[in-house]
């Protein structure tokens, strides 16, 4: 008979070298949550290629047991869970490091009742070096929100892209979550209070202070189709799969729930 790799550790610190879905049919859903939780620790930063590898590698096993659990395979059912503020705390999606210094922990997924999202983040290149800081201190930082619109279309999630808007900010003050759910509210309110069915998006994106490569590489995105699906999710915890197109590699991010 094969034997696992297992330490008898109380609760969810078992640590187990599990490498398939076999092993985990016996552990509690808790256990593998935590058990994501805590292999993700630091991979956030790693380059994007480093990171898919990584999926492949370590996390797939505990997403395809987790998908099997999902308490709510129902997109309508979703809808009402997804509501308010979640932090991404790994992901690999391509676009969201585009720009250098992303801050995780001012990094934000906000969903509202009125069928708008942001995804929001805090960009500040040079702050996690004590070296570099005291030259980069007295720059601004950069604020980036991707809006999209939402809605359930043929038991799957429509997705729609709306805009991409942008602000410089003082990095001494950090992007709370009251501040970036009231940038949110703002935009939605200024600029989209009147229903549109059909949005026509900008060919071309007008973003400031950066290079044109960069800018293309926002714009490939923007006017992407997403596809958008929930391997898992609960009242905390979220498992996304997403797809810019049909020939794209998938993206994978963990999310948990902030407010």
């Amino acid at each position: 008979m094969k034997q696992t790799n297992l330490e008898i550790l109380p609760g969810w610190m078992v640590m187990a070298n599990v490498t398939t879905t076999k092993e985990l049919k016996y552990w509690s859903t808790p256990e593998i949550k935590n058990k994501i939780l805590e292999l993700v620790k630091g991979h956030n930063v790693e380059p994007l290629k480093v990171k898919v590898e990584f999926y492949k590698n370590e996390l797939a096993p505990y997403f395809t047991e987790l998908s099997r659990r999902n308490p709510f395979d129902k997109v309508a059912e979703q809808v009402a869970i997804v509501t308010g503020v979640w932090v991404p705390i790994w992901s690999t999606i391509p676009y969201q490091d585009i720009l250098p210094g992303r801050i995780q922990d001012q990094s934000y997924q906000i969903f509202h009742n009125d069928g708008y999202y942001a995804n929001i983040a805090r960009y500040a290149p040079g702050y996690q070096s004590g070296f570099w800081q005291k030259f980069v201190s007295r720059l601004p930082a950069y604020d980036l929100m991707v809006l999209q619109k939402y809605s359930v279309r043929d038991e799957q999630w429509d997705i729609k892209n709306v805009g991409i808007f942008q602000a410089l900010k003082n990095r001494e003050i950090p992007l709370t979550i009251d501040d970036a759910d009231e940038w949110f509210t703002t935009i939605v309110e200024s600029k989209f209070k009147e229903a549109t069915p059909n949005i026509d998006l900008q060919q071309e994106l007008k973003l400031k202070d950066m290079d044109r490569n960069t800018v293309k590489k926002f714009e490939k995105a923007y006017l992407a189709t997403s596809f958008l699906e929930h391997i898992y999710i609960d009242n905390d915890f979220r498992l996304v799969k997403s797809q810019r197109e049909a020939t794209q590699r998938p993206s994978y991010t963990i999310a948990v729930r902030k407010r």
